[in-house]
This record gives structure tokens, C-alpha cells and sequence, in this order.
């Protein structure tokens, strides 16, 4: 194996601080505090946020509609401060990347990509808040933090050096895996994304129950309102604005969904385990695997736990995970070493 390029050590940082990130975000929207701090970048006019009794009732007088809960507050900040230093490690890993343009495989756009995604994420940080919690931001937010946390691992994958050799597949068994792949990568992705529209439209909860859904299998839905992103901005959204039926059909577009990519990957491991012949590719196989069982469970106890904070949060981070793994098998299969 060849030396790693320039800032790998750097990048493999960034993408576990990146992961926490996601989970720290995952954790202040699951404890309803997202508004924890009702301004931005401050919190209630503190680097951190009030600790006197003093400063408690002058934050109050400022915030009126604000109430000034420390539980909240702490989250919001801690999150603010990791996103922070994420978005200064990527642009020192920009630096690094110009400094280092004339080595040879040196990538420029992905780091740039990089920084683009987190420059819009800061914004939408700003927006969750001023905009108090619109599910569109949200999951927007949402999103950026999983691209961001993607792509930085696709750039320390690609600043590993790692040859990459063909896996023992047949050619025609490669080229037949490779698109089967990208689409279970898409669909990881979908389902992500309706996770992060359950989660900020607090339609977590709104089927209580399985395999039925509030005692029945075709339970009133409403997906026009539901799944209606011109809505307008609200007020506030703590807690969410949207009726039972256009919650319930959220809830039911992300089961289908989870049933969707069980079933594919499924499909898709099946294929891995059939056609690879290599101990890497198998490895790799395995790893998605165990990831999609313990996702299944984590969804299927969130319902029977009633959302406990510990297995939700463990369920976002669950979801990262997989998405990464999916990212590595793409990125295998595409750069191997082709025949």
C-alpha cells in the first residue's frame, strides 16, 4: 500500500467530527432543542449561554417568547460549536488542498464541494432558528449534514492511495453490480431524507403501533398536506403544525420506504454474496449487512419504546453509518482496477 496523500489524517478528523455533528444534531432536534437558543450565533446574547440569575432574567426580558431552559440551551450550543470547528478543519483542508495541487491525484473540487456544502449549511443552521424550526430548513439542514459527512468520506477514501484491485468477479458479474450499487445508494439516501421529514414535522409517534397503524391497516391519511413543501412559515413550529392525517401519512411514506430499502439491499447483498469471490468485497457485504439489521431494529423499537431518546439518536446514527457503508461499495466498485 502506498503512503496516504497529503492531509488524509486531516480528513479522517474531519469525518469523525463530521459524524458527531450529525449525531449532536440528531440529539438537540430529538430533545426539542432546536430552539434552545432563539438566537443566532449567540445564545441569548452569550458565547455560551446565561448562567446567573442575572443574566437569566435579562435573557428573558430580551426573549420574552423564549423562555430560558438550560437543558435546551446546552445542546444548541455544544452542536453550534462542533459544526464550527468542522467548517474550520474543511477550510483548512482547502488550504491543504491548493498547497498540494500540482501532486499528482491531489483532488480540488471535492474539497471545494466540501466547502460550499458547509457555507450553505451555516446558513441553514441560521435559518432553523430564525425561521423557528420550518421542516423544510430542518430537513434541508438535515441533509447537509449528511452530504457533508459523504463526502468528506469520499475524500479520504480517495486520499488513502489505496490501489483498489479488481474484485473476483466475472466482468459481466462487475458491470451488473455496479448499478444495482448506485441504486441502493439513492435509496439510502431517499429514506434518509424522508427520516429527517418525519423528524421535523413530529410524525414520529404518529402511529403507535405495528404492524397496524392506530389499529388499522389503512389507517386516514392525508399525503397532499403531508408532503406539501410550498406550506407557509409558520409561527413556530415546536412540535409540529400539521394534522394527524397528514402525520400519519409521513409516518407511512417512511415505513413503506424502510420496507423498500430492506428488501433491495437485500436483493443487492444477495448479488455480493453470490458473485464475490474476494474476502474484501465480502467484508464489505457483511458490513452493510449487519448495519441494515441493526437499523430494522432500532425503527421497529423506536415504535415499540415510544421514540426513547437513546435509540432514536442511535437510529440517526445508524442511518449515517449505512449511507457511509453504501458510499464505500460504490466507490470499491467504480475505482477498482478495471480488467
Amino acid at each position: 500500500m502506498k503512503s496516504t496523500k497529503p492531509s488524509y489524517n486531516l480528513v479522517l478528523l474531519a469525518t469523525a467530527l463530521a459524524l458527531c455533528v450529525v449525531i449532536l444534531g440528531a440529539f438537540t432536534r430529538l430533545k426539542d432543542a432546536g430552539l434552545g437558543c432563539p438566537d443566532w450565533p449567540g445564545c441569548y446574547g452569550h458565547l455560551l449561554w446565561p448562567e446567573t440569575s442575572e443574566q437569566i432574567s435579562a435573557a428573558e426580558a430580551r426573549f420574552p417568547d423564549a423562555p430560558f431552559e438550560v437543558e435546551k440551551a446546552w445542546p444548541e450550543v455544544v452542536h453550534r460549536y462542533f459544526a464550527g470547528t468542522l467548517g474550520f478543519v474543511i477550510i483548512l483542508i482547502n488550504i491543504m488542498a491548493w498547497r498540494h495541487r500540482r501532486s499528482p491525484g491531489q483532488p480540488l473540487f471535492l474539497p471545494l464541494a466540501l466547502l460550499l456544502v458547509v457555507i450553505a449549511q451555516g446558513l441553514f443552521g441560521m435559518w432553523t432558528v430564525t425561521l423557528k424550526l420550518w421542516p423544510q430548513v430542518v430537513t434541508g439542514h438535515l441533509l447537509g449534514g449528511f452530504t457533508t459527512l459523504s463526502l468528506l468520506w469520499l475524500l479520504c477514501m480517495r486520499l488513502s492511495n489505496r490501489p483498489w484491485p479488481a474484485p473476483n468477479l466475472s466482468i459481466s458479474h462487475w458491470k451488473k453490480l455496479k448499478p444495482l450499487a448506485l441504486a441502493g445508494l439513492v435509496l439510502v439516501a431517499c429514506q434518509i431524507a424522508l427520516g429527517g421529514w418525519t423528524s421535523s414535522n413530529y410524525a414520529a409517534l404518529a402511529c403507535p403501533d405495528l404492524p397496524t397503524c392506530q389499529g388499522r391497516w389503512i389507517p386516514p391519511v392525508d399525503f397532499a398536506s403531508g408532503f406539501d413543501i410550498t406550506q407557509e412559515i409558520g409561527p413556530n413550529y415546536l412540535g409540529g403544525q400539521l394534522d394527524g392525517a397528514a402525520r400519519v401519512a409521513i409516518h407511512m411514506a417512511h415505513r413503506i420506504g424502510a420496507i423498500v430499502v430492506m428488501l433491495y439491499l437485500g436483493f443487492l447483498l444477495s448479488q455480493l454474496f453470490r458473485y464475490s469471490g474476494g474476502e474484501p468485497m465480502r467484508r464489505q457485504a457483511q458490513v452493510i449487512t449487519g448495519l441494515l439489521v441493526v437499523q430494522i431494529l432500532l425503527g421497529l423499537s423506536n415504535i415499540f419504546w415510544s421514540l426513547p431518546l437513546a435509540v432514536a439518536v442511535a437510529h440517526n446514527a445508524g442511518g449515517a453509518l449505512l449511507l457511509l457503508s453504501m458510499v464505500s461499495l460504490n466507490y470499491r466498485l467504480y475505482k477498482s482496477t478495471e480488467w
